[in-house]
């Protein structure tokens, strides 16, 4: 249960360190921090205890405010930068063309 217990802090670590860096516009720091989420998640996953353990149930249940915060800012950057895209292609700009078709 320690190991279990210290993949879940490591997951609430990640996702408090993502939050830090999406304010900092920096893509590389974001990506990265994705990564680490991507790893403390892989990791929860192998240990597999989480499921049956009331405490570390309790534990992520107590998390899921953190994370829901984190998505909620993720989807509202992308949409951010999703808007300046429509607009820089919408006056013709040839140097920011759409990413995704729609």
């Amino acid at each position: 249960m320690t190991q279990s217990l210290e993949t879940l802090d490591e997951l609430f670590t990640a996702f408090e360190h993502l939050r830090e860096v999406l304010g900092d516009n920096d893509p590389v720091a974001i990506d990265a921090a994705g990564s680490r989420i991507g790893d403390a998640v892989a990791a929860i996953r192998a240990v597999g205890a989480w499921r049956s353990d009331p405490a570390l149930i309790e534990r992520v249940n107590a998390m899921l405010p953190l994370l829901d915060s984190a998505r909620i800012r993720l989807n509202l950057l992308t949409d951010n930068a999703n808007q300046k895209l429509a607009i820089l292609a919408a006056h013709g700009s040839a140097h920011a063309p759409l990413t995704y078709g729609r």
